[in-house]
């Protein structure tokens, strides 16, 4: 368990350091916009690509190129950048990574060519890893420690804003002004972004020398190697799963022992191979990519289950899909001051159970309700996430030492990453099996609705392997409380 004794010695100064030399809200403004920004390039660029294709004279192979680049470098880089941040400085490392991100959305919308374009997109990549990572780091530096859970609420709900605000801002950017307008929109904003960080993050912790630890290259570029190769074995192949994705998987499996090897013997490992001797950090880990996995399935199956089952015209179908997003966005913020009252604990438990309840509740009612039988169970789900986000991120974060803040909040990101990228494979393979169609486009609505029903039966499964982590891992927590207190 992580110690509070040793968790946070330098919460005093950084909540007086919030509180005097920068108003809160102005930190939370400038974390939030860093949260915005790299949730709307994940989704922004989803609805230019038939444009792409267009104007680069390429396959639809060749251009989701640019959205995978971008995940790609998120999702192998998150945890080096954090590691880094707890090294060189937060405040330093988030400038530069803004900065990072705004320039490559420049070079996004000028790029000649897709070689180009895909180039930027994955330094754009690099500056989103960079602001996910350390804006969650920033809250236990920055946010007094009662309203950590309020500070982790709203950022999830900005992350859903952009998510959400994604496609439909394409959508309108791309109409007006062409799609250069995708990358280009996100130029004024980082600068904005850029600005309000400069101006009112607190200093990064001053250190000498034999203060600073080393950084861990070897294991850096392992991790990275690994989860890429992860990342292609479960996107590449359009859900069938080839000699490729097959190499790709021994790959990762080979590259993940050889980074466990490198980190037993490193005199400053990238992640501290003792840490996941911490009960709270790996349910936390653990529950996070179960629930992640889950989440996807409304993203994979909802606009099969819309569009074939119920009928809906493709302008419906994206109005329903929004609810989820928007019951998140509206709900982050109270969840995480719920967590901050009640605790996070029993607000994570909370959280999954409400989430099981509507993943259950989804194959029990009948196609003949149309959206409403959809959208009803969608609702309990999407608010049951919100606050198990805001109560799990809230959980680990409070209690996490100063120089661990950062690969912290890399591995949390990575959990939520991994969870969505295996999601979008898994699940997606669990519809196509139950509906008994090798392609969803032929399958008549009946057996989309039977593929629907049988996706969220192995979604309410997923979700209650999760709630039995949370809950023994509470009860192992108040057992340690009591030990300590005897």
């Amino acid at each position: 368990m992580l110690k509070p004794s040793l968790a946070r010695p330098d919460a005093t100064a950084a909540d007086g350091r919030a509180a005097g030399s920068a108003s809160i809200r102005w930190v939370l403004a400038s974390l939030s916009l860093s949260m915005l920004l790299s949730s709307l390039g994940t989704s922004i660029a989803n609805v230019g690509l038939p444009t792409l294709a267009t104007a680069f004279n390429a396959s639809f192979q060749q251009v989701q190129w640019i959205v995978l680049a971008y995940l790609l470098a998120i999702t192998s880089l998150i945890v080096g950048v954090g590691r880094l941040g707890d090294l060189i400085g937060r405040r330093r490392l988030l400038l530069a990574g803004i900065s990072l991100f705004t320039l490559a959305s420049a070079l996004c919308g000028l790029a000649p060519s897709l070689g180009l374009l895909i180039a930027a997109r994955a330094l754009q990549g690099l500056g989103a890893a960079i602001m996910m990572a350390l804006t969650m780091a920033f809250v236990g530096e920055a946010v007094p420690k009662a309203r950590t859970g309020s500070a982790m609420g709203l950022l999830g709900t900005m992350s859903a804003v952009g998510t959400a605000l994604g496609p439909t801002l394409g959508g309108l950017l791309i109409a007006g002004f062409g799609w250069p307008a995708l990358f280009l929109v996100n130029v004024p904003l980082g600068l904005l972004t850029l600005s309000l960080a400069h101006r009112h993050l607190p200093a990064d912790r001053r250190r000498t020398q034999t203060e600073r630890p080393g950084f861990d290259p070897l294991g850096t570029l392992l991790l990275a190697l690994t989860l890429a190769a992860y990342a292609l074995a479960m996107t590449l192949g359009h859900g069938s799963f080839g000699r490729l994705n097959l190499a790709l998987l021994l790959a990762a499996a080979s590259g993940l022992g050889l980074f466990l090897l490198a980190e037993g013997g490193a005199a400053s490992p990238l992640i501290r191979l003792a840490m996941f001797r911490d009960p709270v950090l790996n349910a936390s880990l653990s529950m996070s990519a179960l629930v992640s996995t889950v989440m996807m399935a409304t993203l994979v199956v909802g606009p099969f289950y819309l569009s074939r089952a119920l009928g809906l015209e493709a302008a419906l179908v994206g109005l329903v899909l929004s609810v989820g997003p928007l019951v998140a966005a509206l709900t982050g913020v109270p969840a995480g001051r719920l967590a901050d009252r009640f605790g996070a604990a029993r607000m994570t438990i909370a959280g999954l159970a409400a989430m099981a309840a509507g993943a259950c509740l989804l194959p029990m009612l009948p196609t003949s309700l149309g959206v409403p039988g959809y959208v009803g169970p969608l609702v309990v789900i999407t608010a049951g996430y919100a606050l198990f986000q805001a109560a799990n991120n809230t959980a680990v974060m409070t209690n996490v030492g100063a120089d661990q803040r950062g690969v912290i909040s890399g591995l949390l990101n990575l959990s939520r990453n991994l969870g969505l990228i295996t999601g979008a494979s898994v699940m997606g393979t669990v519809f196509a099996f139950g509906a008994g169609a090798s392609d969803i486009m032929t399958a008549r609505p009946e057996a989309v609705a039977t593929g629907t029903g049988i996706t969220f039966i192995v979604a309410a499964m997923l979700i209650t392997m999760a709630l039995v982590i949370a809950i023994v891992s509470t009860g192992r927590t108040q057992e340690d409380g009591r030990d300590l207190a005897a």
